[in-house]
Parts: structure tokens; C-alpha cells; sequence
């Protein structure tokens, strides 16, 4: 990239940060270009992308961006490191890199790629909570669950109460004659 190309750069790459609903910073080394470019594929799907940015420039854009600084620490912008944003949902990304690192691992028999830090919503995460956030259920399955524990105890009431007028519709029904 030309010197004069750079501000342009990390001026747009401050305006995808702030407008994005979750970033998050991955090592990407021992990647290879075919398994990036499936990577960038699957986020894209939802919503998401992968950019791969100097740390330098990331630097700059995040602090122009007012992202926590605790991304920006130079213990996290060292090595390789890959940019994911998402506009749409912030979760969806995440499953799909925790998938992606799990099956990357399983065939390759090391750890890498591995989550550094991110910001989901504005908070900051760190590579521990990122991984719990990965393996969450989607958000339809989270609604749908959440609609299940609401409505569970009026089920339970109507039930209890059916039973109730059952048992007295038989008695009325047996003290009338009804069961001969």
C-alpha cells in the first residue's frame, strides 16, 4: 500500500469500526490461502468479514475509532492478526469462527488459528469469553428457548385446571345416573 493510500485507509477502516455491532481480533497464522478464503466465505454468509490489516494501521484506525484500548495493547497487535467485523448479528460471526477453529484443529492436530480479543456490543471480551460466546446456540434457538421458560408455568396452570373440571364433570356425570 502507497504512503499517500494509508489515511484514506485507516479513515475507512474507523468507520467500519464504529458502526460495526462486533470486532474481533484473530491470530491467523498457519492458515492457508485456501482456508482463508473458506473462512471469508462462511462470514460472509452471515453478515460478517475478514480483513487482514497491519497492526500499525489497525492502530490507528482503532484509536481514531475510540475502541477499547485494551485491543489495542501491543501484547494483542503482535504477530498476525485478522480483522473480523460484523454489521448484522454480532453472535453469528463468532459461531462461525468457533466452528472453524474447532475443525481447523481437528485437522491439522495444533491450536491455530486462536481468538485474541474482541468487542461484542461494546464490550470488551477477551479470547476465554470470546470462545464461550462461539459455542451459544444461535439467537432463534436463544428466543425460542427463552419463549419456552415464559410459557411453561400458564401451560402447567392450564393443565392442572382441565384436570380439575374433568374430575368434576365425571362426578356430576356419575352422581346423575350417567354411568349405568
Amino acid at each position: 500500500m502507497k504512503k499517500s493510500e494509508k489515511p484514506i485507509f485507516v479513515e475507512n477502516l474507523a468507520a467500519e469500526l464504529k458502526s460495526a455491532k462486533s470486532v474481533v481480533l484473530i491470530n491467523y497464522s498457519g492458515l492457508s490461502v485456501k482456508k482463508q478464503q473458506d473462512l471469508k466465505k462462511r462470514l460472509k454468509e452471515v453478515g460478517a468479514k475478514m480483513l487482514v490489516v497491519k497492526n500499525t494501521l489497525l492502530r490507528r484506525a482503532g484509536g481514531a475509532a475510540k475502541v477499547d484500548s485494551q485491543v489495542l495493547t501491543d501484547e494483542v497487535l503482535q504477530g498476525q492478526t485478522a480483522l473480523v467485523v460484523a454489521t448484522d448479528d454480532p453472535i453469528a460471526p463468532l459461531q462461525v469462527l468457533g466452528k472453524f477453529l474447532q475443525e481447523f484443529d481437528s485437522e491439522a492436530g495444533h491450536s491455530v488459528p486462536k481468538f485474541k480479543v474482541g468487542v461484542v456490543e461494546g464490550s470488551f471480551r477477551d479470547a476465554t469469553d470470546l470462545a464461550k460466546l462461539s459455542i451459544l446456540p444461535g439467537r432463534d434457538a436463544l428466543l425460542g428457548q427463552l419463549l419456552g421458560t415464559l410459557i411453561a408455568p400458564s401451560c402447567e396452570l392450564v393443565g392442572t385446571l382441565k384436570g380439575n373440571i374433568q374430575k368434576l364433570v365425571y362426578i356430576l356425570n356419575t352422581k346423575a345416573g350417567g354411568d349405568k
